[in-house]
């Protein structure tokens, strides 16, 4: 992982958090907590929206707060405040220790941690080079302006939208083990939509940047760092929207796909990431998008695709958006298998729920999006693993495709409650004929089931076709809570996918 140039601000530092600390795992411990841990959240967040190169909002937040967690008895309790003072810190730890005791009652399973190593005065700070909330504002809309301009001047661009969403996290955390842990991340997703209408039917359609949210600075939105190509991409995308709109619609059946990354991330997120979530799986969490048909009586056994599909959950990925130096329960951010030779081999886990699988250690999957919620299991970055031993290119995977459909880009999808069955649509949809790219096509969605997909997948694309995708608010639990994460995936080949025509099925 880079270091970055970056250190976690003043301002943060300057908070009372050593009295904070001092204060409440004290007051715990003498309230009867064999265990509490003190966190310190704030988050920072601006979201800037342009329609057609005008301002429709600029919405700004600073949210902090703390909170305390501790374990009475083999229970939870979880308080939390506003107010950073250490008379309010002891206020609040003994509330958690109140609130452990009153559902100590209803309690059906003893709260037993997985150990972790004590991290003393640690500090983590993810890289970027330009914070962008040290850009002005007016610099923002000025840049989103300029994008939106180059799209609308096109002939048969009607509308444009421009957008980016920037979030600025800092937390401290401690504990009575003796871990204490100062970290500091940044993310933003710029988008850019162009829309055509058509003046007689009133019908229209749209075609929208690809780039990725990113653990990145404002370099990746004004294109210094080179990662993204908003020139080039900027200039495409009239053309390729005015011949979406010419495009023929597909013909529905069986189909060979190849998939670009900046499609498969989102099938990856839904009918993997989540799927090995192991509270999912055990059916501890079900109330908000349902469980998990990876139940733990699978692992080892279940052959979810071919034995070329490789996938990891990594906190450690450079510029990941669930990348960290240690997770909400102070566990160092770490990589490990999900998947192994086609075959499930892991699950995405925190304190708690490593023993109830009876491993010794978490693999560092505890986050809270406020200071306000409480910690729970969160997703990883995801990643399907590129071709290791051939750099086989997105061009040679069309080149196997006599006929079939070259797919970019994500839009809607669809999936069941057990991620098990699904559908995902698209930006852009290539027909490939005799090996090579014939024109768009339209209307196109894919649809399996988790199984049948990644067991048709006869090929992956080496590391020059790896990218790194992700979603900037992927939510879960009761109260809602959202997290970033990103998802790294090579163009892949999959035979035989049923492919739906949207516009029949819509009747």
């Amino acid at each position: 992982m880079s270091i970055a140039s970056a250190a976690v601000d003043d301002q943060f530092r300057a908070l009372p958090l050593a009295a904070l600390t001092d204060a409440a795992l004290t007051a715990a411990r003498a309230a009867g907590a064999e265990y509490a841990d003190l966190r310190v959240h704030r988050l920072l967040t601006q979201s800037i929206r342009l329609r057609d190169g005008r301002v429709e909002s600029i919405d700004n937040a600073d949210d902090l707060g703390f909170a305390v967690r501790v374990i009475v008895d083999g229970t939870w309790g979880f308080a939390s405040h506003c107010e950073l003072t250490p008379a309010t810190a002891v206020a609040v730890a003994q509330r958690a220790v109140t609130v452990a005791a009153t559902l100590r009652a209803l309690n059906r399973e003893r709260v037993e941690l997985a150990g972790e190593p004590v991290y003393r005065d640690a500090t983590w700070v993810s890289p970027y080079q330009v914070d962008p909330f040290t850009v002005p504002t007016p610099e923002k809309v000025a840049l989103l302006q300029d994008y939106s301009q180059r799209l609308s001047s096109a002939a048969g661009i009607d509308h444009v939208t421009a957008s980016v969403l920037q979030v600025k996290e800092q937390t401290y955390y401690a504990d009575t083990a003796g871990s204490t842990i100062t970290q500091q991340r940044v993310r933003l997703h710029p988008q850019l939509e162009a829309i055509t209408v058509d003046a007689a039917t009133g019908g229209f359609e749209t075609m929208r940047t690809l780039a990725a949210p990113a653990g990145r600075g404002w370099e990746y939105v004004t294109g210094a760092d080179g990662v993204w190509d908003w020139n080039q991409e900027l200039a495409r995308m009239p053309q390729w929207l005015a011949e979406k709109v010419a495009a023929p619609s597909v013909t529905p059946g069986p189909t060979d796909l190849v998939i670009d990354p900046t499609n498969l991330w989102l099938t990856i997120h839904e009918s993997i990431g989540h799927a090995t979530e192991y509270d999912r799986a055990i059916g501890y969490e079900s109330a908000y998008a349902g469980t998990s048909f990876a139940t733990p009586d699978k692992l080892g056994t279940l052959r979810y695709g071919t034995p070329i599909m490789h996938v990891i959950g990594d906190r450690t990925q450079e510029y990941g958006l669930a990348t960290v130096g240690y997770d909400d329960e102070g566990v160092a951010g770490q990589r490990w298998d999900l998947v192994r030779d086609g075959i499930l081999v892991g699950y995405q886990l925190d304190r708690v729920f490593a023993p109830r699988l009876g491993v010794p250690r978490s693999n560092g999957c505890s986050y809270a999006d406020s200071a306000h919620h409480v910690p729970i299991q969160r997703m990883a970055n995801v990643s399907l693993q590129p071709d290791p031993e051939s750099d086989t290119s997105t061009a040679e995977l069309i080149s196997r495709v006599e006929d079939g459909i070259y797919i970019v880009g994500d839009r809607s999808w669809s999936i069941d409650m057990q991620r098990y069955n699904f559908q995902f649509t698209g930006q852009r949809f290539f027909r490939i004929r005799n090996g090579e790219l014939a024109g768009q096509l339209r209307d196109v969605a894919y649809q399996a089931t988790t199984t049948e997909f990644w067991g048709a997948m006869e090929a992956v694309g080496g590391p020059s076709t790896w990218v790194l995708g992700g979603a900037f608010n992927c939510g879960k639990a009761q109260p809602g809570q959202v997290a970033a994460v990103s998802h790294g995936c090579p163009s892949v080949l999959v035979r035989g996918v049923n492919i739906l025509n949207t516009r029949q099925e819509a009747g």
